[in-house]
Formats: C-alpha cells, sequence, structure tokens
C-alpha cells in the first residue's frame, strides 16, 4: 500500500496504545489501589483494554475496495499489542514509569 493510504492509520496506531489501553490500565490500577504493579503486569493491563478496541479493525465495508486497508489495520493492531507486551512501545514504557512515580 502507499504511504498516502495508510497514513492515518499508522498516526492513530502512534497514539492508541498509550491514549486509551495505557490511560485505562493507569485508572484500573489505580482505582485497585496498586501503587506498583510490574511492568509485565502494566503490560497486560495496557494490552488487555487495547485488545477492547478489535471491533475497529472491521469498521471499513468488508468489500474489494477495503481488502488492503483492512489487512493492513489487522496487522498493525497486531503489532501493537506484540509491541506492548515485549516493552518495545516506547509511551508504554514511560507510562509505566510515570504511573510508578506518581500513581
Amino acid at each position: 500500500m502507499r504511504e498516502d493510504q495508510t497514513f492515518e492509520i499508522t498516526r492513530a496506531y502512534d497514539l492508541l496504545p498509550h491514549v486509551v489501553g495505557a490511560s485505562w490500565a493507569s485508572i484500573w490500577f489505580r482505582m485497585n489501589r496498586i501503587k506498583r504493579p510490574t511492568i509485565e503486569a502494566f503490560r497486560e493491563k495496557v494490552a488487555e483494554y487495547f485488545k477492547m478496541l478489535e471491533p475497529l479493525t472491521g469498521a471499513f465495508p468488508q468489500d474489494e475496495h477495503f481488502k488492503e486497508i483492512l489487512g493492513y489495520i489487522k496487522e498493525k493492531h497486531d503489532d501493537e499489542i506484540r509491541r506492548i507486551l515485549t516493552g518495545n512501545n516506547s509511551e508504554i514504557e514511560k507510562r509505566y514509569k510515570r504511573y510508578i512515580d506518581y500513581g
């Protein structure tokens, strides 16, 4: 796919993991009075909330015109979950540190 066709999806996936996943995870830990979750527990909770966005991966019409972008979105979504769980999303790692420092 051309970059101009994927640009907006790529930008959304730059933001969604930490804006939705990490924010909701932080609230969950805060409300449960867990001040020092392990990094693995934090990542798992972020991924859990991020996975709730999965219905968006199929939001476009399921026809030939959208087949390629739907595949790209699904791949991008799955890749972000892997990045979260393996510690390869620097924004999630920053959010964890911030939660531990100020949570």
